[in-house]
């Protein structure tokens, strides 16, 4: 899972030079099965659930689970969401990052750092004899009392390996101290999703798509929303984040050092 998380995070790394006004979200479906097919890895969202791509690809209102197109074209200002699941020799991983799309508001800035932050303030509870409710409860403080942004409720973190989704459900709300114990060797996921508006709801649509009948999930008030999210493991040194991507800026601390690894 190391190495799948190495790929995968590499992979965002270099989407950074990729995204950029004027590419459509099907061209970002590309680079990402190209680049990680070279390095010997699949997109296994593809075919899960019947889902036909590689990549979920969310723009602006849309929260989470839309699907790439060619006719989406990216916009000075837009807030891209890239959801990637990687199975590099039957193991997986799973991350995603929001992008900002050429210059964003101040508001957008904004949203995008406390997104990022409720993900590490969550990771941060996952330690050895922790709940599953203490995840979600420094969440839910910090995006909607400290911040007054939505914190989505419906959509939730997930233990991964051997398939991509597995128990337990990870809620980004709760209540502190309750909920499943935490215990060391578990592989789960923080991935908060943050409404700029201050809903927590979300609207439940079908793609634009005759022949698709795809389900996704967008803001009910048409305001921006952002997500992150890393895949780690529990580990009795504290949360080690697979997904990590460089540079590390300070979150050396979550780097696996389960073994030696080349890049």
């Amino acid at each position: 899972m190391q190495k799948s998380g190495r790929l995968l995070a590499s992979m965002f790394e270099a989407l950074r030079d990729v995204i950029k006004p004027g590419i459509s979200t099907w061209d970002i479906e590309e680079f990402c099965q190209k680049f990680v097919k070279d390095r010997g890895g699949r997109l296994s969202e593809q075919g899960f659930e019947g889902y036909k791509y590689g990549t979920c690809i969310s723009v602006n209102d849309e929260i989470a689970h839309q699907t790439p197109r060619k006719d989406r074209i990216l916009n000075e200002g837009d807030l891209v969401k890239v959801d990637v699941t990687c199975n590099l020799n039957g193991y997986e991983t799973d991350s995603c990052t929001t992008y900002p799309v050429g210059k964003i508001s101040d508001a957008d800035k904004k949203l995008i750092e406390v997104t990022r932050n409720a993900m590490y303030l969550g990771i941060d509870q996952a330690v050895l004899g922790n709940r599953i409710g203490d995840i979600g409860a420094v969440i839910q403080h910090y995006v909607e009392d400290e911040n007054h942004f939505g914190d989505v409720r419906e959509l939730v973190g997930h233990g991964i390996q051997p398939s991509i989704h597995e128990d337990p459900e990870v809620p980004h709300w709760g209540k502190a101290g309750h909920g499943l114990r935490l215990r060391e060797g578990m592989t789960i996921t923080v991935e908060p999703m943050v409404e700029a508006g201050g809903d927590w709801h979300i609207d439940q649509r079908v793609v634009d798509d005759p022949n698709d009948d795809w389900v996704y999930y967008a803001t009910p008030d048409g305001s921006n929303s952002a997500q992150f999210e890393h895949t780690f493991a529990i580990t009795k040194d504290g949360p080690k984040i697979l997904t990590l991507q460089k540079p590390y800026d300070g979150y050396e601390k979550y780097l696996p050092h389960f073994d030696e690894m080349e890049d």
